[in-house]
């Protein structure tokens, strides 16, 4: 039997598997690995594996001074943000050395055109700056999304000349 044990005392009535016994505990556990999108489990990878200005910014954009919610390694449609603010609709994108290289700036390009038509705005930031002083980048992080450049609300912008 090895879904349980039997207990004689309730007429052989096949009791639970206790702690430990059953077939899960032969197979090693835990079963099959949950069906799930490629892209999200690529994500949950990537935070795993942050880089070293990824982790400094993200210590420091958790603390939520502002009271911002900033998700980090959020997937958008086939793309992974490095940081990600729904509510402000904003994309943070830490860029190291690797973006230097040959072919990445029209992928990079691509990534951010794709990420710009679901109504995101990108903004990217290098790696160096990152290192240099973490909090400081988080806080004019902060500011853009606080602050959106675009306000609906408030009507168009002045003309040239003209005064509110």
């Amino acid at each position: 039997m090895v879904g349980g044990s039997v207990d004689e005392k309730n007429g052989g009535a096949v009791l639970p598997p206790q702690h430990g016994e059953g077939d899960r505990a032969k197979r090693g556990g835990g079963g099959s690995r949950p069906a799930q999108r490629p892209v999200v489990y690529n994500a949950r990878k990537l935070r795993r594996g942050m880089t070293i200005p990824e982790r400094l910014l993200w210590r420091a954009l958790r603390q939520r001074p502002q009271g911002i919610k900033f998700r980090r390694q959020h997937p958008i449609g086939p793309y992974i943000a490095d940081f990600c603010c729904l509510q402000a609709r904003l994309v943070i994108e830490v860029d190291g050395f690797v973006h230097d290289t040959a072919g990445r700036a029209e992928r990079d390009a691509r990534r951010e055109k794709y990420i710009e038509e679901n109504g995101f705005r990108v903004v990217r930031i290098s790696a160096a700056r990152v290192i240099a002083d973490a909090v400081d980048t988080a806080a004019r992080i902060d500011a853009l999304a606080e602050g959106p450049l675009h306000q609906p609300s408030a009507g168009p912008p002045p003309r040239a000349g003209e005064v509110n």
